[in-house]
């Protein structure tokens, strides 16, 4: 019991004195006007950036001015509506803001993020936690035989979920680097899928985020490996017994044994950015009549040309009438020419898809965005 007592004395007085040294700034400050303030105190810096995304291609630095009293200082023009991330740059070296306790975690960088909401009718309001019946979020563990593996991940129950009624099931990819933390962490998946089934705008389902790495039990940290730097390469060298649309009916069938729900083609989707879009694409090609939507967001989606199996399975395929196959990528995304490839295919052989394209590149930003209009596509 005094052994008890004294670490959380200890811990208690870490925690004081952390709170004791934070500079006694407020950063980011969302202005009325959609401006946003960054505050940093460093007397001895001489030279500090905010770097952020706050366009929609690439990386902005943002100048700070130094106040008499040590306090850097830069306010933005107007931002839309948005979730942000950012970093300070301190005389060349990268930093977090250390008056912003929220950060998110992008393979193996780290950044703080804030939104900007002007209303209930915008991105930023659908991306914050609002007062509307929440779901639950939880790390599962499941096996896969295919792999010979325990593995991680994700899943998603809608407020309605009471292990009575069955529900649908959206099955939701990341890409390469991430795992099953990176759709809820950075996709913001249950704070949009909270708000869309709040708003009746979504029919209320279960999503499940697994990890894609078939070599990665679990994000880093959550494994017997330890905490490993995660580089999106990590233990590819070991190979796999089976690749991840192998295997992936091993979490299909586990989450139908586990949870309420709706065991059917027409109660199944599919969605998945970049290595997860490619993903997406080849369980298509793999279980045609398991899934009747497929979303196929920036795809990593490559069509192979003079292959007869391939052009087979494409007919079998389109051939069992899957409900909704939609293509999404900005128009900067270095994927696009893949994606012009698979389209000018789908063209040729007549299969129907449908198509949006929007502004920037391969980005968390359109990604949301995707989610968020395919959510309210599927399931109606």
């Amino acid at each position: 019991m005094t052994l008890l007592c004294s670490s959380m004395i200890v811990v208690s007085s870490f925690g004081q004195q952390a709170l004791g040294q934070r500079p006694r700034v407020k950063s980011p400050v969302v202005n009325a006007d959609g401006t946003v303030t960054f505050n940093f105190f460093d007397p001895t810096a001489t030279k500090v950036r905010v770097v952020g995304d706050f366009d929609q291609i690439r990386s902005k630095d943002l100048e700070m001015t130094k106040q008499d009293n040590g306090v850097w200082t830069v306010t933005t023009a107007p931002l839309a509506p948005e979730l942000y991330s950012y970093s300070l740059s301190v005389d060349g070296q990268r930093f977090l803001d250390p008056a912003n306790s929220y950060v998110n975690r992008d393979i193996s960088t780290l950044s703080n993020i804030f939104i900007v909401t002007k209303d209930n009718s915008d991105k930023g309001h659908l991306y914050q936690m609002n007062d509307v019946p929440h779901g639950t979020l939880a790390r599962v563990w499941y096996d896969s035989p295919t792999l010979g593996q325990q593995r991680r991940m994700t899943v998603y129950l809608p407020a309605a979920y009471d292990g009575k009624k069955e529900f649908p099931v959206m099955y939701l990819l990341h890409g390469h680097g991430g795992d099953e933390a990176a759709w809820g962490d950075l996709g913001r998946a249950s704070q949009i899928m909270d708000n869309l089934i709040a708003e009746g705008k979504a029919v209320p389902m279960i999503v499940v985020m697994p990890n894609g790495n078939p070599t990665c039990n679990a994000a880093p940290g959550w494994w017997h490996e330890g905490m490993y730097t995660p580089d999106g390469n990590a233990f590819n060298e070991r190979g796999a017994k089976a690749s991840m649309e192998e295997s992936f009916m091993d979490i299909v069938n586990f989450v139908d044994s586990h949870y309420k729900t709706i065991r059917k083609r027409s109660a199944r989707a599919v969605t998945g950015l970049s290595m997860g879009g490619g993903h997406t694409f080849g369980i298509s090609l793999l279980y045609p009549e398991t899934f009747d939507y497929y979303g196929l967001q920036s795809a990593a989606a490559r069509v192979q040309r003079d292959n007869a199996k391939f052009d087979e399975q494409m007919a079998r395929l389109f051939a069992s009438k899957p409900r909704f196959y939609w293509i999404a990528i900005g128009k900067e995304d270095f994927l696009m020419q893949l994606n012009n490839e698979l389209r000018e295919y789908l063209d040729n052989h007549k299969y129907p898809y449908e198509y949006y394209e929007n502004d920037g590149g391969h980005l968390w930003r359109n990604w949301r965005i995707y989610l968020t209009m395919f959510a309210q596509r599927i399931f109606r």
